[in-house]
């Protein structure tokens, strides 16, 4: 009886020891890398879950590992495929401001939305993720299921914004900066990945690594081609057309960059539901800084929305 109760107690343990090695495994050991084709530049994805498809679109300066948290949350019901936009990581880096139009950034989502065998996706996108992620959800609703926004306000409010509130021109000094010829000789590898990863060691390395085989010119690029340009009265942003998908929003309210007072008026532009979450103490980065409130407000709006 002692043997055996051993015997039990020892498998026990070793099963409990397999399956805690499983939970902390790192997403980045689980998703499957994946290529899609536009028009000749490869764009690098990862993948994990089964279900609908959900494309999530990373900001400046990130790439696709930015939603680890939410695509360990949701990929027990979606299948979630997380880009490396153009430029980053191992996704292809073309030279010249003129691939970093809008136009050919919402292809790029478009491409990977057709590399899984879908018509359509869910949208989710973050800072210039959630430009290419309005912007494609405007063009292209056909192929936009619903919208997630993470510190974003709709391109027209921000544009608003700059021209009517001198605290957002002010805030956006950077953006201007950014859309200079040798602004990309500033940024470093080092630099991004101090300032992304927060003191955390093992983060540290691995956005040290993606931002080594970035292009720091092509992260520039998509201020030079697409930011909203003085006197604010013509541009991409302002040429968009009604959103016609459900759309949710998350906007933390410290954020200088984008102040939210771009969220005003924001169903002027939308055709279906809006849905704000507003969150008082996160800066710019709502699904780093509380990444079960966004992961568990995102599973139940999309439950609401099936």
């Amino acid at each position: 009886m002692l043997k055996k109760t051993l015997s039990y107690l020892l498998l026990t343990a070793s099963v409990l020891s397999i399956a805690g090695t499983a939970a902390a495994q790192d997403v980045s050991d689980r998703v499957e890398h994946r290529y899609a084709d536009n028009d000749g530049v490869s764009i690098h994805y990862a993948v994990m879950g089964s279900g609908p498809l959900m494309v999530m679109v990373h900001g400046f300066p990130d790439y696709w590992y930015s939603w680890r948290h939410q695509m360990e949350a949701l990929a027990g019901d979606y299948t979630v495929a997380a880009m490396d936009t153009r430029g980053y990581n191992l996704s292809d880096q073309p030279e010249g401001v003129d691939n970093y139009d809008l136009a050919l950034l919402i292809e790029d989502v478009a491409a990977v939305v057709r590399a899984e065998g879908e018509d359509s996706a869910i949208i989710v996108g973050h800072d210039w993720g959630g430009g290419i992620a309005w912007t494609f959800a405007a063009h292209k609703p056909e192929m936009t299921e619903r919208l997630i926004i993470m510190n974003l306000p709709h391109p027209k409010g921000l544009v608003r914004e700059l021209a009517r509130l001198e605290q957002q021109h002010q805030n956006s000094v950077y953006a201007r900066n950014f859309q200079q010829p040798d602004s990309h000789e500033n940024l470093s590898a080092e630099g991004l990945a101090t300032a992304l990863s927060r003191g955390d060691q093992a983060l540290h390395a691995r956005y040290l690594e993606a931002f080594s085989r970035s292009s720091f010119a092509a992260m520039m690029n998509y201020y030079r081609a697409n930011y909203p340009r003085e006197p604010y009265e013509s541009g991409a942003f302002l040429e968009l057309p009604e959103v016609q998908a459900p759309v949710l929003q998350f906007h933390g309210l410290l954020d200088t960059a984008l102040l939210p007072e771009g969220l005003n008026n924001t169903w002027e532009h939308l055709a279906s539901d809006w849905t704000l979450v507003t969150i008082p103490g996160v800066s710019h980065w709502p699904h780093h800084d509380k990444p079960d409130m966004v992961s568990n407000m995102m599973k139940a709006w999309l439950d609401l929305h099936q």
